[in-house]
C-alpha cells in the first residue's frame, strides 16, 4: 500500500507532456497536502510566480541553478511535497535544495521504486498521465508549512555531465508546468553560459526561440524568456565544438530500416575571422520614394540605409537607386565603401513623390554588378507597380534576364499593399528572402537587424556533396551564403544510413574553397524524431509557396495533406486536420480531402496584394525558415504530438493518425487492467503514448490498440 504522503508526492509528476521533440519531464513542482484535521476539497494547487534557470556549462560539465517562487492563494495552511523529475540521461553528481534560504534534506527515488508507486497511482487515480515518467528517477523533499496567501521560494542546484553525439553536446532542462500551476507563470527565463577549450561553432535549440551572444570563439551566452505562460516543452540545446574553420555537425533519424531517414545538419563558421577571409560584396540599395512613402516610412527607411552604409566592409562596393516615376542614382557605377559619407548626404536629400516604376529600378540594379564577387540587392517598396511595365510576369522576366548568376535579392515589402507574388518569386529565384514590415512595425529595426546578419559573408555559392549517402528534398534550397556569427540549419531526407564523407564547397573572393568532413554517420535506425517533423514543416512551406507562385498542382496538394496528417502540421492552410467532419484516418478519406482542397484552390482567385496575401506569404516563410520545428497556434486542443506520433481528437477520443479505420482491427484493452499493465511492462517505451489519455486508439508496431473504460 502507498501512504497518503507518498501518494501525493508521486502525484507531482502526473501530467501529459505533448512535444514535438520527444519524451519530456515536468520541472520542479509542489503538490500541496491539506492538514489532516481539515480536509479540503478540492485541494488548491499552488501558483508559480516566477521560474528562473541559470546554467553554466564548462567543457560538458553543466551546473544548473533553479529559482522558483510558489504562491499559496488559498485561505488554508498547507504542507507540500516538492518533486523534481531528473533528466533521463543525466549523470547527477550533486544535488542541493534551499527553501527560503534554509537548506532542506531530500531523497532521490530510484527507477524501480518510482515505477511501483506510479503503477499503483495510475490504478487508483484512473489517470494514465503518470505513465510518461516510467523508469525515471526523481528528487523529493517535504515542505512545511506553507502559510495561506504566502510565498515559498525554492532554489535547487545540480551538476551533470552532458553527453556528446556526432560532435554535438546536448543539454536538456525539464520545463513542463502546464498541468500544475494554478495560473500562468509571470516570468520564465533560462540563461546559459557556455565555455569550451575548443572553439564553439553551432549553438542551436530545436525547442525554443533563443538569443545567442558570442564572446569570441570560446564563449557563448544563450537566453530565453517569456511572460504569463504555462510552459509545456522541454528546453533543449545543442552546441558543437571544433577546430575547423567551418564546423559541420549532423543529427539523423530513421524510423525503420526500410523507410527514408531524415537529417539535420548544422554548418557554422568561426566568430572571429581575418579580413582576407571575408567575402567582398557589391551592395545595391533600391529604395521606393513614390508618394506613398512620404512621412515616417521614408524617414525610417533612410535610417535603415544609414545603418547599411555604416556597416559596409572595407572591400565592399555600393550604389543607391531611388525610384518613383523615374530614377535617381547616387552614382552611375558601383563606388568604394569609403564614399559612404557622401552617399548619406545623397540619401538625406531624397523626397517622396510620384508613381512606382519597379521594373526599371530592379533591371538597372540587377545589371549593375560585376563578375567575381556576390551582388546583394536590397529592395524596399511599399506599393504596386504603377509606372512603366506593370504586368507581374513581364517584370519577373525582365528582371531575371538582367540579373547575373551570383546576385542575391532581398526584398522588403512595407505595409500590406505590396505585390507578394512579385517579391516572393524574385527573392526565391535569386537566393534571397522576402521580409514584410507590417503596419506599426519599425522599418529601420527590421532592415538593420537583417543587414547585421548578412553584412560579413565568409563563403558564397554553397554546395553540399553527401558522398555515398543519397540525400534528397534538402532545405533551404538553394543554400544561402554563410555569414560570420551565423549558422545554417539544413534538413533533408536520405535513403540508406552509413558512414560517408561530406564536402562543403563555395567561393571566397572568387577563389574556390572546399571543406571535407570524414566519418559522418547517418543512422540506420533511431535517433531524434523531431528532425522528421522539422523537415516536414519546411517541406509544407515549400509546397504551399510553389502552389501560390506557380499555380495549383494536384500532386502537391496530395503531399501537403499526407504530411499535415502524418506530422500534425496545423496552419490556416492545413486546417482540415482539426475538422471532425472530414475523414483523414484512411487513404480514401485523405484523397477526398486533397480533392476538396484542390477544387477550392482552383476556383479561388489569385490574390497578389493586400493583408490576406501578405499574411499567407508570411506564414509560408515561417514554415520554410523554421529551425525549431515547433509550429503551433492553430487547433492546439484538437491535435497532439507525442514523440513521433500525431493524435487527433475524434469524438472525444485521441486517435493515432497512423490508424487506418478501413483496414485495421484494433485490440481492445481495458484501461488499468492487468492486460494493460502487462502490455506496458513488456514495452515500457510505449508509456509516453499511453500517457496521453485513458480512452484512445494508438498503433504500435503495426498493431492498433483501443484503450477503453
Amino acid at each position: 500500500m502507498v501512504n497518503w504522503r507518498m501518494f501525493a508526492a508521486a502525484l507531482t509528476v502526473i501530467g501529459i507532456f505533448v512535444v514535438q521533440t520527444g519524451a519530456a519531464l515536468a520541472d520542479g513542482i509542489i503538490i500541496p497536502i491539506p492538514p489532516p484535521d481539515r480536509p479540503i476539497q478540492p485541494i488548491p494547487m499552488l501558483s508559480i510566480k516566477y521560474h528562473r534557470v541559470t546554467v553554466s556549462i564548462d567543457n560538458q560539465v553543466a551546473s544548473t541553478s533553479i529559482d522558483q517562487v510558489f504562491v499559496n492563494d488559498s485561505n488554508y495552511e498547507l504542507e507540500g511535497t516538492y518533486i523534481f523529475p531528473l533528466p533521463e540521461e543525466a549523470a547527477i553528481s550533486e544535488f542541493a535544495m534551499y527553501v527560503d534560504g534554509e537548506r532542506l534534506e531530500g531523497e532521490v527515488l530510484d527507477r524501480d521504486e518510482a515505477r511501483r508507486i506510479y503503477e499503483d497511482i495510475v490504478r487508483r487515480q484512473r489517470d494514465p498521465a503518470l505513465l510518461e515518467y516510467m523508469g525515471r528517477n526523481a528528487f523529493r523533499a517535504r515542505i512545511y508549512p506553507i502559510a495561506p496567501h504566502s510565498e515559498k521560494r525554492v532554489q535547487l542546484e545540480y551538476t551533470e555531465i552532458l553527453p556528446m553525439d556526432n560532435g554535438l553536446v546536448r543539454y536538456v532542462y525539464p520545463l513542463d508546468t502546464e498541468r500544475f500551476s494554478a495560473k500562468p507563470i509571470e516570468d520564465v527565463s533560462i540563461h546559459i553560459d557556455i565555455r569550451s577549450r575548443e572553439a564553439i561553432k553551432s549553438v542551436y535549440s530545436p525547442s525554443h526561440d533563443i538569443a545567442v551572444e558570442r564572446d569570441g570563439d570560446y564563449r557563448a551566452s544563450v537566453g530565453y524568456e517569456d511572460h504569463n505562460v504555462k510552459p509545456d516543452t522541454d528546453f533543449s540545446l545543442y552546441y558543437s565544438v571544433s577546430s575547423e574553420d567551418i564546423g559541420l555537425n549532423l543529427l539523423s533519424y530513421k524510423p525503420q530500416r526500410n523507410e527514408d531517414g531524415f537529417f539535420l545538419m548544422l554548418v557554422s563558421p568561426a566568430v572571429e575571422v581575418a579580413k582576407q577571409e571575408v567575402v567582398a560584396k557589391d551592395v545595391v540599395i533600391v529604395l521606393d520614394v513614390s508618394g506613398s512613402m512620404r512621412g515616417e516610412k521614408l524617414s525610417q527607411a533612410k535610417e535603415a540605409l544609414k545603418f547599411i552604409l555604416d556597416n559596409l566592409n572595407d572591400e565592399d562596393r555600393f550604389n543607391i537607386i531611388a525610384f518613383s516615376t523615374g530614377l535617381r542614382r547616387y552614382a552611375t557605377e558601383l563606388r568604394p565603401a569609403e564614399e559612404k559619407e557622401d552617399a548619406w548626404t545623397f540619401v538625406e536629400g531624397l523626397r517622396a513623390a510620384g508613381g512606382t516604376n519597379i521594373e526599371r529600378a530592379l533591371v538597372e540594379a540587377m545589371a549593375m554588378g560585376k563578375r567575381g564577387r556576390p551582388q546583394v540587392v536590397i529592395f524596399l517598396t511599399d506599393g504596386l507597380a504603377t509606372e512603366g511595365v506593370t504586368d507581374t510576369q513581364k517584370i519577373i522576366e525582365n528582371v531575371n534576364e538582367a540579373a547575373r548568376g551570383d546576385v542575391r535579392l532581398f526584398a522588403f515589402g512595407i505595409g500590406d499593399e505590396v505585390n507578394t507574388i512579385l517579391l516572393d518569386t524574385l527573392a526565391q529565384a535569386h537566393r534571397g528572402t522576402t521580409n514584410y514590415v507590417r503596419p506599426g512595425q519599425d522599418i529601420q529595426a527590421e532592415v538593420s537587424n537583417f543587414y547585421a546578419k548578412i553584412s560579413t559573408p565568409v563563403l558564397a555559392d554553397l554546395r553540399l556533396d553527401f558522398g555515398d549517402v543519397l540525400a534528397e528534398d534538402v532545405y533551404p534550397d538553394p543554400l544561402p551564403d554563410l555569414f560570420v556569427g551565423s549558422q545554417l540549419v539544413v534538413v533533408g531526407r536520405y535513403r540508406d544510413g552509413g558512414d560517408t564523407t561530406i564536402t562543403l564547397s563555395g567561393e571566397v573572393n572568387d577563389r574556390p574553397q572546399k571543406f571535407t568532413y570524414e566519418d559522418i554517420t547517418f543512422r540506420d535506425r533511431g535517433g531524434e524524431h523531431f528532425i522528421a517533423r522539422l523537415w516536414a514543416i519546411r517541406r509544407v512551406g515549400y509546397l504551399l509557396g510553389q502552389i501560390r507562385l506557380h499555380g495549383e498542382d494536384k500532386e502537391l496538394v496530395d503531399e501537403i495533406v499526407e504530411l499535415a496528417v502524418a506530422y500534425g502540421i496545423v496552419t490556416p492552410y492545413t486546417s482540415f486536420l482539426i475538422r471532425e467532419d472530414v475523414d483523414i484516418l484512411s487513404p480514401a478519406g485523405r484523397a477526398g480531402v486533397a480533392r476538396e482542397e484542390f477544387e477550392t484552390m482552383n476556383v479561388s482567385p489569385l490574390i497578389e496584394a493586400g493583408a490576406e496575401a501578405v499574411a499567407r506569404s508570411v506564414e509560408e516563410n515561417r514554415l520554410r525558415k523554421t529551425d525549431t520545428g515547433v509550429i503551433g497556434g492553430y487547433g492546439d486542443n484538437a491535435v497532439k504530438i507525442v514523440a513521433d506520433k500525431t493524435f487527433v481528437n475524434r469524438g472525444g477520443k485521441w486517435t493515432d493518425t497512423a490508424y487506418d479505420e478501413s483496414k485495421m482491427s484494433p485490440i481492445r484493452i481495458k484501461f488499468g487492467s492487468e492486460e494493460y499493465f502487462n502490455l506496458l511492462a513488456a514495452n515500457p517505451q510505449w508509456g509516453r503514448y499511453l500517457a496521453l489519455d485513458k480512452f484512445m486508439i494508438v498503433v504500435l508496431d503495426g498493431q492498433a490498440y483501443e484503450i477503453e473504460e
